[in-house]
């Protein structure tokens, strides 16, 4: 099978919470013989109130973060040179969704020419989840519960679809990482039918779903996507690619084998080419 990432690389280099350099993470990726890897750094903020708690106490600000992207994105592209004819390496970023978010992913793809965007959501209501347990139990009774929590999270990413156009979309189920009885809230009429939709989306758009090891390699039994919304995407008929959505060397390639074989279970496969993403598909670029 052709090794293919398309979200990883972060790095300790151009993130806090990663580690190595971004180097280092490319030659883990050729050792372990993927074809193609795209980068996807995460997205600096609009403006310095979608600073992270970690990055606040760093004193960092959002023009420095901003400069710090264009510094990725040059290395980014001078790796991507150095292993041509070895591996290919696309230069993209993960995208946030909070407001404002719409024209400053697109301000920052044409500004920087990315090759993709991983569309993901990290914040419901305005405030991020998954910073720490605290925080997701936080934005739980914000929203008003676990369900509605839930629905506000499959219709945010519904509304970042339909406004960023990613060519891929980022750890699917985010929203069940503290939720021990996830299956229980998927099952939930309202979000059943929530994840239907949004699956119906990303099959009439083209577009890939990120199957993330980070799950696994935080101690879940299930990458994101969990097997309940895997089955229901491969019925559709939607495109896969495997993400290790690696934050340093010695995680580069977690789980591929594993994902291989779930996705070879439920019949599918992930995608067998990285040039399926360099091709228009279906108004998936912003205007």
């Amino acid at each position: 099978m052709r090794r293919i990432s398309l979200h990883g690389g972060h790095s300790g280099q151009f993130c806090d919470h990663a580690r190595d350099t971004l180097a280092e993470i490319v030659a883990a990726y050729h050792a372990a013989g993927f074809e193609c890897v795209g980068l996807t750094e995460h997205m600096p903020p609009l403006s310095d109130a979608w600073l992270y708690p970690d990055e606040v106490e760093l004193g960092r600000t959002a023009v420095w973060m901003q400069e710090r992207f264009g510094r990725y994105v040059a290395e980014a592209r001078r790796l991507e040179r150095e292993y041509a004819g070895r591996m290919r390496i696309l230069v993209g970023m993960e995208s946030e969704w909070y407001p404002g978010c719409g024209e400053w992913v697109a301000e920052l793809r044409e500004r920087f020419a990315l090759d993709y965007v991983v569309g993901s959501v990290h914040h419901v209501g305005g405030g991020c989840f998954d910073f720490s347990k605290t925080d997701y139990a936080r934005i739980v009774q914000l929203s008003g519960g676990l369900l509605p929590f839930y629905a506000d999270y499959f219709d945010a990413q519904y509304e970042m679809m339909q406004s960023l156009r990613p060519e891929v979309v980022g750890h699917f189920d985010l929203v069940r990482l503290y939720d021990a009885n996830y299956v229980d809230t998927l099952l939930e009429h309202e979000i059943r039918c929530r994840i239907a939709r949004n699956l119906e989306w990303v099959l009439e758009s083209g577009v890939i779903l990120d199957v993330n090891a980070r799950a696994i390699l935080k101690g879940q039994s299930e990458p994101y996507m969990c097997w309940l919304i895997l089955e229901k995407a491969v019925r559709l008929g939607v495109r896969f690619a495997y993400g290790d959505d690696a934050h340093g060397a010695s995680e580069v390639g977690f789980g591929y084998e594993k994902i291989g074989s779930l996705l070879a279970e439920a019949g599918a496969s992930p995608i067998k080419s990285c040039e399926v993403l360099l091709r228009p598909v279906s108004s998936t670029r912003p205007t």
